[in-house]
C-alpha cells in the first residue's frame, strides 16, 4: 500500500496520524459549518492521541493503535451521520433510533439518484472508512518506530504543546480546545435520554389518550364520507417564505374560490409535526393516534399497542375505512394497527403509467384511483367511508414535476407518461441548489392544484382534513425554520366549518400569521370533538 524508505517512515507516520487525527477531531458536525475555517483550530487530542502512541510499551502499541483508530473511525461515522441527519431532519444522529432507518435511507437515496449511484455511493463510503482505517494502523505502526533522539525531542515538544494548549484553552483562547470528551459524552447521554423517554411513551401508552371505542362518535358528520389527506412536504414555509409564497399563496386563494363555487367552505390552521424533512410516517402516527410519535422507536412501539387510532374509531362507528398509500411498495404490517378494511396500497391502485422517479404515481392518479376503487364500490354497497390518503408528488427529488390533466383522461395512468419522462433527472437538478428550491414549489403548487379540482369535483357529502406532513429539508427552509404545517378543513356543511373557527381556525385557505397552532397528537380529539359535537 505504503512502501516508502524505511528512514523516513516514523516520520511520515507522524504526518499521516496528524492529519487522519485533525480531520476526526475538526470536522463540523453540521453542513452549515463546513468550511477552511472550521479546520483551523487546534483540537488538543490531537497531541494527546500521538504522545499516547509514542509512550506506550511495545507490547501494548498495537491494540493501542486498534483502539486509536477505531475511536478515530466512531468519530468520523458519527459526523459523517449527524451532517446528514441535520441536513434532512434538522437533528443529530442518534444510533439508538437512527439504526432502524437504513433500509427507508437506502429507499430514498436509490430512488433520488438511481439504485447504481446509490450502491456505488454506499460501497465507495464503506471503503473510504476502511481504508482510512488501515492507513491509520499502518502509519501508527511506523510512528512507533521512530528512533529515540527524535523521539524523546517530539514527546517533550507534544507535552508542552498540550501544556500551553490547556492553559489557553482554559483562559478562553480562540480555536484551541477539546471538543471530543464533550461531543462523545452529549452522543452517549442522547442514547440514555432515548431509552428514558420509551419509559416515559410507555407509561403514556399504558395510560392512553382519548376515547377507547368509536361507537357513538361522529354523530356530527355521520351522513358523509371523511377523507384525511396528507400532502408531502407541505409546511409553513410553503405559505410564509417569500421564496414560495408568491406560488402557493394566489394557489390557495385560486382553490377557495373553486371549492365555493362548488358549494364549500374551508377554515385553516397550524399543526406541529413531530417530524422535519422526511419520516412522514411518525406525522400520520401522531394524529391518528394522539400521542406523540417523534421516534422510530415510539412508532415502533404505538404499532404494538392498544391505543386505538382514529381510522379504528371510525370503523367501529360504521365507517370503512380506506388506506390509498401509493409509497407503500413492500409488505406492510404496520398497517394492522391502523384497522383499515380496504388498502390500496402502490400495486392495488393498478397505476399502469411510469414512475415519476421515488414517486410511484402523480396525485391525480392516486385521488382518481381511490374515488374508483375505494368510495365508489363502498356508496353502491351503501357506506360511508373515512379515507388516508398520502398525496407524494411533492416529495423528494420534486423532478419531473406533474401537471393537470382532465379527470375524464386519467385512465390507468399512461396519460402521465409524457410528464414522467419529461425534465431533468435528479443528479442535475439537485446539482444547482436554487432548481431544487423552484422545483420544490412547483411539485407544491400542483398538489394543490390537484387537490383544488379533487375537491371541486368529488367534494358532494365530504368533510376534507387535509395537511402536510412535515417540513420539507432545510435545503429548502434554511436552518431553525418552523416545524409547523398548515391544516385545512373544508366541507359543504358551513355550521361544521365554523366550529372549527369558534377553536382558532380562520376561514378560509390561508391560515395567518398569528392562527392558533396545535401539536399534532392534540390536533386529533380537536377533530374526533368538533365531528362528535351534536
Amino acid at each position: 500500500m505504503l512502501k516508502p524508505e524505511p528512514g523516513i517512515r516514523p516520520y511520515l507516520g507522524v504526518v499521516i496520524v496528524s492529519v487522519i487525527a485533525w480531520l476526526a477531531f475538526t470536522l463540523p458536525d453540521h453542513p452549515a459549518a463546513i468550511g477552511w475555517s472550521a479546520f483551523a483550530r487546534l483540537p488538543l487530542e490531537w497531541p494527546l492521541l500521538i504522545l499516547l502512541l509514542l509512550v506506550v510499551p511495545r507490547v501494548l502499541r498495537k491494540p493501542t493503535a486498534v483502539l486509536g483508530g477505531l475511536l478515530l473511525l466512531t468519530i468520523l461515522f458519527l459526523k459523517i451521520a449527524d451532517i446528514g441527519t441535520k441536513s434532512a431532519f434538522e437533528r443529530p444522529f442518534n444510533p439508538y433510533l437512527d439504526a432502524k432507518m437504513l433500509v427507508d435511507g437506502w429507499n430514498l437515496m436509490s430512488g433520488t439518484v438511481g439504485t447504481l449511484a446509490a450502491l456505488t455511493g454506499v460501497v465507495a463510503a464503506i471503503f473510504g472508512l476502511v481504508l482510512v482505517l488501515a492507513v491509520f494502523l499502518i502509519a501508527a505502526r511506523w510512528l512507533a518506530a521512530m528512533p529515540r533522539p527524535a523521539r524523546s525531542w517530539l514527546m517533550i515538544s507534544l507535552a508542552a504543546l498540550m501544556l500551553i494548549g490547556g492553559l489557553a484553552s482554559f483562559i478562553g483562547t480562540p480555536r484551541v480546545e477539546a471538543r471530543i470528551p464533550s461531543y462523545l459524552s452529549a452522543r452517549l447521554a442522547l442514547i440514555v435520554r432515548s431509552v428514558e423517554d420509551m419509559h416515559v411513551f410507555e407509561t403514556a401508552l399504558a395510560k392512553g389518550e382519548g376515547p377507547r371505542a368509536g361507537a357513538g362518535l361522529f354523530s356530527r358528520v355521520e351522513n358523509k364520507d371523511v377523507v384525511f389527506l396528507f400532502i408531502e412536504s407541505y409546511g409553513r414555509s410553503a405559505l410564509e417564505d417569500p421564496r414560495y409564497a408568491d406560488t402557493t399563496r394566489p394557489r390557495l386563494t385560486s382553490i377557495q374560490a373553486e371549492i365555493e363555487r362548488a358549494g364549500l367552505v374551508s377554515a385553516s390552521a397550524w399543526t406541529t409535526s413531530p417530524t422535519v424533512g422526511g419520516l412522514s410516517w411518525l406525522a400520520h402516527g401522531t394524529l391518528l393516534s394522539g400521542l406523540w410519535i417523534d421516534s422510530q422507536a415510539r412508532y415502533d412501539r404505538l404499532m404494538i399497542s392498544s391505543q386505538p387510532s382514529l381510522n379504528r374509531l371510525f370503523s367501529e362507528a360504521g365507517w370503512k375505512s380506506v388506506a390509498a398509500m401509493p409509497a407503500i411498495t413492500m409488505d406492510w404490517p404496520e398497517a394492522a394497527y391502523y384497522g383499515y378494511r380496504q388498502i390500496l396500497a402502490a400495486a392495488d391502485l393498478d397505476y399502469r403509467g411510469k414512475p415519476f422517479n421515488w414517486v410511484t404515481m402523480p396525485d391525480q392518479y392516486t385521488l382518481s384511483a381511490f374515488e374508483r376503487l375505494g368510495r365508489e364500490p363502498a356508496r353502491a354497497a351503501g357506506e360511508k367511508v373515512m379515507a388516508e390518503i398520502a398525496l407524494i408528488s411533492s416529495h423528494a427529488p420534486w423532478t419531473p414535476v406533474a401537471t393537470l390533466v382532465d379527470w375524464a383522461d386519467v385512465g390507468d395512468g399512461t396519460i402521465f407518461n409524457p410528464q414522467a419522462e419529461s425534465g431533468d433527472p435528479p443528479s442535475v437538478v439537485w446539482a444547482d441548489p436554487e432548481r431544487v428550491r423552484r422545483q420544490y414549489i412547483q411539485t407544491i403548487d400542483y398538489s394543490l392544484e390537484t387537490l383544488g379540482s379533487y375537491m371541486g369535483r368529488f367534494g358532494n357529502d365530504t368533510v376534507f382534513v387535509i395537511l402536510g406532513d412535515h417540513q420539507p429539508a432545510t435545503i429548502i427552509t434554511g436552518p431553525n425554520a418552523s416545524r409547523a404545517v398548515p391544516i385545512h378543513v373544508v366541507s359543504a356543511d358551513r355550521e361544521l366549518v365554523e366550529s372549527f373557527e369558534a377553536q382558532g381556525f380562520t376561514a378560509g385557505m390561508l391560515p395567518g400569521a398569528e392562527t392558533r397552532e396545535w401539536r399534532m397528537d392534540e390536533m386529533r380529539q380537536v377533530l374526533i370533538d368538533r365531528f362528535s359535537a351534536p
